[in-house]
């Protein structure tokens, strides 16, 4: 997964930075991006590091802690539902993707992103499946999703009857049934659940 870091690293680039999100389908709470420089010697990488996606929570929560300890700088950003229903959930990604780079607490010599592409003065490349393919694209996958899963637990607790713990705000069968019968919340997606809840 070091392809794309090799490649920049031979052209002299020392910090390597990787983007990714989560939270662009659900219908409800924020998208959450994460951006991410990994050391990349050899003694320093993290064995088991992959796609978010391909994990098992357990094993995220524990890649997770190891990311923030080993990180040369990282930063975890949260686009709320209201920005996204005001710019839809594309430009929401990116305004996040852009905070992401702003924040690092060291500027990236190049970054690396997960398919979307945006302007940016530094240097950037838009890798498809990136969070298969990049190691340092796929540690802020990991970021990304465990900070936005935890995010949704904590929802949960505010708001039980739609279940955000087991479906963290995805449009799954239990989700839409709870939309449908107790209307939406203040962390709901309006433009992304008219079909489910009309006005209520």
């Amino acid at each position: 997964m070091l392809d794309f870091e090799n490649k920049y690293l031979a052209l002299g680039k020392k910090y390597i930075a990787g983007i990714d999100e989560a939270g662009r389908g659900p219908l409800a709470g924020p998208v959450c991006v994460a951006s991410v420089i990994m050391p990349l010697e050899k003694e320093y990488l993290i064995e088991g590091i992959n796609d978010s996606k391909k994990l098992t929570e357990k094993k995220r929560e524990n890649l997770f802690s190891q990311i923030i300890d080993r990180a040369i700088a990282y930063h975890i950003e949260f686009v709320d539902e209201r920005t996204i229903d005001e710019i839809n959930i594309l430009n929401a990604t990116k305004l996040g993707m852009k905070r992401c780079i702003e924040n690092l607490s060291i500027v990236p010599d190049v970054v690396l992103i997960d398919a979307v592409k945006i302007d940016s003065e530094i240097e950037t490349e838009s890798i498809i499946k990136g969070d298969a393919l990049s190691y340092s694209i796929a540690c802020a996958s990991i970021l990304a999703k465990v900070s936005r899963d935890r995010l949704m637990m904590e929802l949960d607790s505010l708001y039980p009857e739609y279940g955000f713990a087991k479906h963290k705000g995805y449009g799954t069968k239990l989700h839409i049934e709870c939309l449908k019968k107790y209307g939406k919340c203040s962390c709901h997606r309006e433009s992304f659940i008219g079909n489910f809840v009309g006005d209520k």
